[in-house]
Formats: structure tokens, sequence, C-alpha cells
């Protein structure tokens, strides 16, 4: 029984630390990256088929430990084709995550700005340029955490001072930055090539807990591709690839979709995703989506086989939800359709 009691103490232990480094090494992130674009690439804000588009999306990770990794966003974006031009059309959007990891509740919210120029080189290629301005906030809770200053020899004493030295507060504030590229091939509208580079934290900001210490939130780069290709009348084939970098922290995530087109009439036109993805640190990522005309819903399981959760004898990673809604306004007649396919 005793022996069992320390088993979990220190898994715990393990995991709070894991938790603590994840953390402060590296952003949120989702497995469907591709369902999250501006969090992936502002050059990506305003780049799709139609005019309005919200969406929200949830991660879940770490349930089990118990030591949970719970994220939460949420966008909109548009684009915005001005009166006779060509050759050129803007997209503008906003974002705002919301991430909150382990027994300490260390917690970011973010709220972002973006917006982007796009330049058609010709009728199937187009050119992006983006920013991101955005302010953000971290804080946590240091009262369901015990310290090696509360242990008397015996047990936990929480009327003891951790004598840590924080900030009064517990709370830090910061400017967030970026800029990305995007390059649009766009052969028709079932058959289509994205590649993004970014750069995010691009003024690295100070995000310390100890005011005494100068820490800098190191840059994000992220490359990234999805491409999508029709098959046949019925069937499509996406595929994306991304990698990030932050710091000594690497992504590296890939897989592909088959959508099958179960229904094509208009107002009725009903689409089935499935798909498999896989992330390098040996995680499996099947998924399954449905889009009914202009809404989609998509979600995904993360089989885990890390070393950490090999030691606790379980596979069970995390699980994605993304909505998406996409609004298509009526052109009045005579009116020019924004060039995104």
């Amino acid at each position: 029984m005793h022996y069992k009691h320390l088993q979990n103490t220190l898994f715990t232990v393990i995991a709070l630390l894991l938790c603590a480094m994840t953390a402060f090494s590296q952003d949120l992130h989702y497995s469907q990256f591709y369902n999250s674009p501006q969090n992936l690439n502002p050059a990506q804000t305003g780049v799709f088929n139609g005019d309005h588009r919200f969406v929200l999306s949830h991660r879940d990770q770490w349930r089990y430990v118990p030591v949970p990794w719970t994220t939460f966003s949420g966008a909109y974006d548009r684009n915005i084709t001005p009166y006779r031009s060509e050759k050129q059309f803007y997209g503008i959007g906003f974002n705002i995550n919301y991430d909150r990891q382990g027994d300490s509740r260390l917690n970011l919210l973010n709220l972002g700005l973006n917006g982007a120029i796009h330049r058609m080189i010709n009728s199937r290629n187009i050119l992006s340029l983006g920013a991101n301005l955005g302010f953000a906030t971290r804080g946590f809770d240091t009262k369901s955490l015990r310290w090696d200053k509360q242990w008397n020899g015996d047990v936990f004493d929480t009327s003891l001072p951790s004598q840590e030295a924080f900030q009064s507060t517990e709370r830090i504030n910061y400017l967030e930055t970026g800029l990305g590229l995007n390059y649009r091939y766009q052969k028709s509208a079932r058959t289509t090539l994205d590649l993004g580079v970014a750069a995010l934290h691009l003024i690295e900001p100070t995000a310390s807990f100890y005011g005494d210490k100068d820490t800098k939130l190191p840059r994000r780069y992220t490359l990234n591709g999805v491409g999508n290709f029709q098959v046949s009348d019925q069937v499509d084939v996406q595929l994306h690839a991304l990698h990030q970098i932050q710091s000594k922290y690497k992504e590296t995530v890939f897989g592909g979709l088959a959508k099958l087109y179960l229904n094509q009439n208009r107002g009725k036109e009903l689409q089935l995703h499935l798909g498999l993805g896989y992330r390098t640190s040996k995680s499996f990522i099947p998924t399954i989506a449905m889009q009914y005309n202009d809404w989609y819903l998509g979600f995904n399981v993360d089989v885990d086989r890390t070393p950490f959760n090999k030691a606790l004898n379980t596979s069970r990673g995390a699980y994605e939800l993304h909505l998406r809604y996409i609004i298509k306004n009526v052109k009045p007649f005579r009116y020019k359709n924004c060039p995104i396919l």
C-alpha cells in the first residue's frame, strides 16, 4: 500500500515537472493545425472560399494523469476585395486563445489581431503577406502547490511560507507580434496547395514570473503545407504537414484525409472525411470530420506511445474538436467575386 502511494506520488511529481517545462518552452498546439489557420500563420487570414469564417477549437490533454492541459480557441476572419480590383484583396481577423495546465492552473489568455495582403500573380497563383499584433497574459495559482520549504520532515505544512521569489501578482503581461508568408496554387475549387512560413513572438517579449530575471519568450518558427487534390467526382485527398521550432523544442506533424462527397446537391451538400496523422513524438492521430453545406465539424484523438505514457501503461493522449462555419454573401448584380475558388 505504501509502495503504491509512493509510486502514484512519483508519477504526479513527474507529470507536474513535465507540464511546467512544457508550459515555459512551447506554445499551444493543435493536431488539426490546418483547422486553426490564424494561430499557424497570419498570412492565411482571409484565404478561404467565402466572406466570413468562424472557428471554435478545443483540445484536452493528459486528463488521466491527472494534470489536465485544456485549450480553447475562437477565431473570426474575412476577406475584402477592393472595388474593381483584379490583382489584390485583403484579409482581416482576430483570435482568442485560452490555455490552462496542471495543478498550478498555469494559464494563458491571448488576444490577437491579424491582417494580410493577398496579391494575385495570375489566376492560379496567390502570394500573401500577413502580420499579427496581440496581447497576452499568463498567470498561475500557488495555493494548491507544495514547496520543499513546506516539508516539516513528516508532511507538507501549507502554513509555512514557500520562500519562492515570485512577483506579487503571480501574473505577467506581454505584447505579441508575428509575420508570415503564404503561397497558394489553385487549379480549381477542389485542387489547391498552400505553402507557408511564419515567425511568431517576433519581438521576443519578457515572460518571467521572477521579477529580477529577464527571461525572453523564444520565437516560434512554423513551416507548413496543405494540399487538396481532386481524385474523382466523389473523392478528394488532403495531404498536410507542419514543422515547428521554438528554442530547443521541435514538432513535426504530417498526415492525410480522404474526403468523400456523399451528396453534391446544392443546399444538401454532405462530405465525410477520414484520415490519419502522425507526430514524430510517437503519436498517431486518427481523424474524422463531417461537412454539411457551410458547417464543418472535425474530431481526432492522439494515441500516444511516448516513454511517459508507457511508464503509466496507457496510450491515451488528447482529443480535439474543431467547429467551423463560413458565410457566403449574396453578391449584387455585376459584383466581382473574391478570387479564392
